[in-house]
């Protein structure tokens, strides 16, 4: 699945803040580049260091974190963020689309924030060198093609004051990492619109 074909169907997502209040943000990035390989679309995820301090410590997640007093916009907290994290420069990018605001909970309730995703394509001559610091453990790139396929789905066994639940879940090829939960429900609304659609809309730039 190449970018161009990704960029024609997420351009067309046109969300916008869809919380009000003064709830903590994050900002977080969706990143396609183009494989070297077979010149298909991969997507960027990371595995969370395990930390105690960190309510997602170990989990699958795309690069990104909290707004900060210093960011313009929550699209800044993203690109800022994603330097930090795994050295990539977002504003030598091309900004797709934003997705929907999902509003984020851990398990014990001590944490409520409201995250803001962003999908950005890699121009073609993008070459980086793995530079995450410590709040990364792992970078991950997956082929587009094999989330569009299904491939890896199941479901994850999940516990909440005293109940047991099977939630959806993709489990990542080849080391079996399992994407559930915030992130997973951001790759959803990422697969649910490269259904059949008119491929009018162009990309947006930073």
């Amino acid at each position: 699945m190449l970018i161009s074909a990704i960029e024609k169907k997420l351009a067309r997502l046109g969300a916008v803040d869809s919380f009000g209040g003064d709830r903590p943000r994050a900002g977080v990035a969706a990143i396609l580049r183009q494989s070297a390989i077979d010149a298909g679309a991969e997507l960027l995820f990371i595995r969370r260091a395990e930390r105690d301090d960190d309510p997602w410590s170990g989990h699958i997640a795309f690069p990104g974190g909290r707004y900060e007093n210093g960011d313009v916009t929550i699209l800044t907290t993203a690109v800022r963020e994603t330097r930090e994290e795994v050295g990539i420069d977002l504003t030598a990018a091309v900004l797709i689309a934003r997705l929907p605001d999902v509003p984020a909970f851990t398990r014990d309730k001590s944490e409520s924030l409201i995250v803001s995703p962003f999908v950005f394509a890699m121009r073609p001559d993008f070459v980086w060198q793995h530079t995450p610091n410590s709040e990364v453990a792992e970078a991950l790139w997956i082929p587009f093609v094999s989330l569009a396929r299904g491939e890896g789905r199941g479901t994850f066994p999940w516990s909440w004051e005293g109940e047991s639940f099977e939630l959806p879940c993709i489990r990542l090829h080849p080391n079996g990492h399992v994407l559930w939960g915030l992130t997973y429900r951001m790759v959803e609304t990422m697969l649910e619109a490269m259904g059949p659609e008119d491929d009018t809309a162009g990309p947006l730039s930073i």
